[in-house]
């Protein structure tokens, strides 16, 4: 019987991410979700000593939208989670999921050395087809 390899983080990312700054206004962050796709930024660190940020369209359904505040005037900073907690490329999505279900996630950036390369989600995890 051949033990079959198991499918790594990196097989399943997307590459493909969008980064806001977290001075920029929740209506710009609405702006660069809706022209390239994406249902969530990474949030960019202001400088070395920073960490990544995260902000899903469900947080902006809940802190800005439900709650009646003006998209224009709340700063992608007050809605963001940080810092974020990334996952190893080399992990496997099976533990992955795992996090994400112990942790609540439904995303996380794909962090290796400092480096951020993706993002991964269920849906990358579930539907991204794997040879």
């Amino acid at each position: 019987m051949k033990d079959k390899q198991p499918v790594r983080v990196r097989d399943v990312m997307t590459s493909d991410f969008q980064t806001v700054d977290g001075l920029k206004t929740v209506s710009q962050a609405l702006a660069i979700m809706k022209s390239s796709g994406a249902v969530v930024l990474i949030v960019d660190k202001r400088d070395d000593h920073d960490e990544y940020g995260i902000v899903l369209l469900s947080d902006i359904a809940r802190e800005v939208l439900a709650v009646d505040r003006a998209p224009e005037r709340v700063n992608v900073y007050e809605i963001m989670s940080k810092p974020v907690v990334g996952v190893d490329p080399d992990m496997d999505i099976r533990y992955c999921a795992r996090l994400f279900n112990k942790l609540g996630f439904s995303y996380a950036p794909v962090i290796d050395q400092g480096q951020l390369l993706g993002i991964v989600g269920y849906s990358e995890m579930l539907l991204k087809d794997i040879d």
